[in-house]
């Protein structure tokens, strides 16, 4: 039971660590995979006075990904009112050009300022509609959620980081007799430490076998499922190969730096 203690708070404390940095991964993936539903939707407006050609928009800018001409049609129709079908073809003629223009990604504030310089240069090009307050907005929206996240997880892994720190130190006061011991024989600095070495590395494999089935389940939950699609997003929760391999390197990497710190300061002291 009391070796159960032991290992009970480090790993706990190592699972803190794995737990926020998923879920750092799965914000970014959601707000990646978000963007690029953004990106389907949004779109921006160019008025121009005569026919454009679509390859010279393209090429303006290298987030451009389509351009489409609007017909006006469906304008023409409800300002109809009672004009011949000559008249109407004339007012087509006289009616400006609108092309709407697709993105290859969802852009930044600045994306937005370069696009519409660029396509402005156009002589042709009478008006640019980027709806950049709303754009601004949700941009705004996304990175500060972000970042809100980046600080939680930062704060969460320094915290637990000394705990971490803390633990192994007790470890190795408990250990320190027999470590001394051991020393007055002869015996290297890191077979004395075999203790807390290994005490570190178990508990790091530990701590990754529990994130791994923790987000295991979690990815395979109906309910949480649910939710990413009802803000209409699909994404990899959790992959059990490349995420798994990220988490149990973190973990063991963690666990021996901080283990070798303590035995590197132990050293010092005598």
């Amino acid at each position: 039971m009391k070796s159960i203690k032991n290992h009970l708070s480090l790993v706990i404390a190592l699972l803190s660590i794995l737990f926020s940095l998923q879920v750092f991964i799965i914000v970014d993936r959601s707000i990646d995979s978000y963007k690029e539903n953004l990106a389907t939707t949004y779109s921006v407006v160019v008025v121009s006075n005569k026919r454009l050609d679509d390859k010279a928009i393209i090429s303006s800018n290298k987030i451009i990904s389509e351009v489409s001409a609007l017909t006006p049609d469906g304008v023409i129709e409800r300002l109809n009112t009672g004009m011949t079908k000559k008249n109407m073809e004339l007012l087509k003629l006289t009616l400006p050009k609108f092309y709407k223009i697709k993105l290859t990604h969802y852009p930044t504030p600045k994306e937005i300022e370069s696009l519409t310089k660029n396509l402005l240069k156009n002589r042709s090009i009478t008006k640019v509609e980027n709806f950049s307050h709303n754009h601004d907005t949700t941009y705004k929206l996304l990175l500060l959620f972000k970042t809100v996240i980046s600080v939680f997880s930062v704060s969460m892994f320094v915290v637990t980081i000394l705990l971490i720190f803390k633990e192994l130190k007790i470890w190795q006061f408990k250990h320190n007799e027999r470590m001394s011991i051991m020393g007055l024989f002869g015996a290297p600095t890191w077979l004395r430490s075999a203790v807390l070495f290994r005490l570190s590395i178990v508990d790091a494999l530990i701590a990754s076998a529990l994130a791994f089935g923790l987000f295991a389940y979690i990815s395979s939950s109906a309910w949480v499922l649910e939710q990413f699609n009802y803000i209409g997003i699909k994404i990899v929760i959790f992959d059990p190969l490349y995420d798994f391999l990220l988490l149990l390197g973190v973990s063991v990497f963690l666990s021996i730096m901080l283990a070798s710190m303590i035995v590197l300061g132990h050293k010092e002291e005598v």
